[in-house]
């Protein structure tokens, strides 16, 4: 469990470059490691990472080619936020893809990044505009399920 003189906030900055978004799985990992969260969900707070990371690294067309991401510790969950100051995008207007379309041949293989940060975490929260992106992520530590 964690504990007061445990700290409370990491923060990691990331260059936009390839195959970055791992380094900022290994600090996810050390981090829930610490929280003392289930290796499942430490899997998934990894996965829905990368999606954002990636997404970041795709999209965001920021100049300054940063991510901003920090760990905020708590008792019962991780608050993770990811951030650009990169072109930003209008959150309604993400299409959302379809299994059904998918599995018809009809649907792209790619797009599924938002669907899957929403599955895999308990709560996903976007903030875009011209300033760039902040995606809030949380995840609450099952103690049942805590290794």
């Amino acid at each position: 469990m964690y504990h007061a003189e445990e700290p409370r906030e990491v923060s990691l900055t990331i260059p936009i470059v390839p195959n970055m978004e791992m380094a900022a799985t290994h600090t996810a990992e050390a981090v829930l490691r610490l929280m003392r969260f289930s290796s499942d969900q430490i899997d998934e707070v990894k996965h829905a990472l990368i999606e954002a990371c990636i997404n970041a690294f795709e999209h965001s067309e920021s100049r300054e080619g940063n991510v901003y991401i920090k760990f905020f510790i708590d008792r019962e969950q991780l608050t993770l936020t990811i951030q650009d100051f990169g072109a930003g995008f209008e959150t309604d207007c993400v299409p959302r893809p379809s299994l059904v379309r998918k599995l018809a041949g009809s649907e792209p293989k790619r797009g599924w990044g938002l669907v899957m940060m929403e599955s895999l975490m308990d709560d996903v929260h976007i903030d875009s505009g011209p300033q760039g992106t902040r995606i809030v992520m949380i995840k609450k530590r099952l103690e049942e399920t805590a290794e």
